[in-house]
């Protein structure tokens, strides 16, 4: 089973985007060195305490700075953009980096309707997605000299595609295209269970992936002591309550006592939500990840953890890449 990094490129309070887009970058050479397999990132807007939006250029410049680790979008929310600019862009990179650049799509439009707006997209209200995840998988196919527009770059690459969901659409959309698929279970874990069942069941082989392919989503904060792990979390159980609440902002420091922070209330729902994570020392990420493999047998799991200081942050997945080796060297 392969393991692999999700990362927001976290705007710390006290720092800015450009700080935050350094981090990234040393985060991708650390996962590379760490033997992860993938590096993605996703587009948020109108996110102060996010700086992947424009995830196509940063992605550019992390697959600069690495060699060999895949670099790719989880996701580029397709309803923000053309197929065709999508299929240029991820063309572009495939022409310039070769065959270690995955595109992974999402439905939602990683903003509110204000966003939307400013984006110039959805502002019919129809559902194009599936139409539209055809028609960038035609422009990244064969050659077709008889179309009437071509991706140049990007007609030949194949640039392998995923489908990401926190639904049973996404699930029922991949399986119906034949391709592999990433659940956003760090964050959205309520539709799992059913989800990966209607995908494994209802799949359709394709050129572009032969049998199912699930990714799970995980949140990790590992440090030496499970009290370190508890305190590099609440970093991200501020954030997602201050988004809860309309008041995102940027990532926050972590606290001693979460509960007096956000209210114990707010907290037990943010939990619920986030409840797909991993935490504690180096022994009970490893026992938490293995209960996890074995409840939702995933082909591959994608990290994540929103962690305010960047040393720990890296630390965090330096534990994590050690744990989920030895788990494969035991095997």
């Amino acid at each position: 089973m392969q393991y692999s990094v999700l990362d927001l490129a976290p705007v710390p309070e006290g720092a800015d985007a450009s700080t935050a887009i350094r981090n990234s970058v040393a985060l991708a050479q650390l996962a590379e060195a760490k033997s992860y397999h993938r590096f993605w990132m996703a587009e948020h807007h109108n996110m102060p305490g996010i700086a992947s939006a424009a995830t196509s250029v940063l992605l550019g410049h992390v697959a600069d700075h690495t060699k060999h680790i895949r670099v790719g979008a989880g996701g580029v929310m397709l309803p923000n953009h053309a197929p065709l600019a999508i299929a240029e862009q991820f063309g572009t990179l495939a022409a310039i980096h070769g065959d270690r650049i995955d595109l992974g799509l999402g439905r939602a439009p990683g903003g509110d309707q204000a966003v939307m707006r400013a984006l110039r997209r959805g502002m019919s209200g129809a559902d194009h997605f599936p139409d539209d995840v055809a028609e960038l998988m035609s422009y990244l196919g064969a050659p077709n000299p008889s179309a009437p527009v071509r991706a140049h770059p990007g007609e030949g690459t194949h640039v392998p595609i995923w489908i990401l969901g926190s639904s049973l659409y996404g699930a029922q959309l991949a399986a119906h295209f034949g391709l592999p698929y990433a659940f956003a279970s760090h964050f959205a874990p309520d539709a799992l269970e059913e989800a990966t069942a209607i995908y494994r069941r209802d799949f359709k082989p394709s050129e572009a992936c032969a049998a199912p392919r699930f990714m799970l989503a995980v949140n990790v904060f590992a440090a030496e002591t499970d009290a370190q792990g508890a305190y590099l979390r609440t970093s991200m159980q501020q954030a997602f309550a201050r988004l809860r609440t309309g008041r995102p902002g940027k990532l926050p420091r972590p606290v001693d006592d979460i509960d007096a922070e956000i209210g114990a209330a707010l907290r037990q729902g943010v939990d619920h939500a986030l409840r797909v994570t991993a935490v504690g020392s180096p022994e009970t990420v490893k026992r938490q990840l293995e209960t996890l493999i074995a409840q939702y047998r995933p082909d591959e799991l994608i990290l994540t953890g929103q962690i305010h200081d960047h040393g720990a942050r890296l630390r965090s997945f330096e534990i994590a890449a050690d744990v989920l080796q030895a788990m494969k060297l035991a095997v």
